[in-house]
């Protein structure tokens, strides 16, 4: 059977009774576990060739954990996560994250392999730039008028959270959070991954091009994939399906490895 351990840091999406491997999803910058619940249910009417959990990280300061302070440091983050993750790590595992959650995966990725010497089946890194790509951004210190439209730009985050004040200002601490754990980061060069990368970039996204995500490349050792979708950012909210298909693509060619070699 698979492990059934809890941790309020990672949510079940989707069980399997005795998975082959676990799908462990990465929320963007204020998001939260439950925005991944449209792509379990597309995953799991894209039917799959191993059996798969599919779970989500829930970052302190939202939702259930709102009283939570936020951790706005991007490596503390990691840390944090990656020791929660190795509760579920008697499985394979496949990290996905998008935006913010593409770096805090990576940097999970990394602890993985060099310090607990587990290597992911896969890193899908969506709608981010390659960590290595550095630019200056202050989004973090401006006032909330000017996160607001961000977001907005973004197209991120639903209408109602935004023309909601009570809402939006619940939402606000863990927003501003997140990106102050982004733009201090600060990539350190090491060691490049062994898992393959798979980048999936949305081609209307108006904060990362082509070669931004190309730039993951630089980042593995284990082969590198680009995909493209149609929208802007936040293309998952209307391309799950499109995306169900690249994890699932991904699962049959390790189906079929294990196949081969028996």
């Amino acid at each position: 059977m698979g492990n059934v351990r809890e941790s309020r840091w990672i949510h079940r999406l989707q069980s399997a009774s005795d998975p082959d491997a676990r799908l462990i999803a990465f929320p963007h910058a204020g998001g939260s576990a439950s925005y991944f619940f449209p792509l379990a249910q597309a995953l799991r009417q894209a039917g799959q060739p191993l059996a798969l959990d599919v779970m989500a990280v829930q970052y302190p300061g939202r939702q259930e954990r709102r009283r939570e302070p936020c951790i706005d440091d991007l490596p503390t983050l990691a840390d944090a996560v990656c020791r929660e993750i190795l509760l579920f790590a008697d499985r394979p595992l496949i990290l996905f994250g998008h935006s913010m959650g593409s770096w805090v995966a990576f940097e999970v990725t990394r602890r993985l392999e060099q310090k607990h010497g587990i290597t992911p089946l896969a890193l899908f890194a969506s709608g981010r730039r390659a960590p290595s790509i550095t630019r200056q951004e202050n989004i973090h210190q401006l006032p909330d008028s000017g996160i607001v439209k961000e977001i907005a730009l973004l197209d991120g985050t639903d209408s109602v959270l935004l023309s909601d004040p009570e809402i939006l200002q619940m939402a606000l601490p863990a927003i501003r959070g997140d990106y102050k754990a982004i733009e201090t980061y600060a990539f350190h060069p090491g060691p490049r991954l062994q898992c393959p990368i798979h980048a999936v970039l949305g081609e209307a996204d108006p904060r990362v091009s082509v070669d931004d995500a190309r730039g993951w490349a630089k980042h593995t050792s284990g082969g590198f994939e680009l995909s493209m979708a149609h929208g802007s950012h936040f293309y998952l909210k209307d391309q799950q399906d499109f995306l169900a298909g690249k994890i699932v693509d991904r699962l049959t060619t390790l189906s079929a490895e294990r196949t081969r070699h028996g």
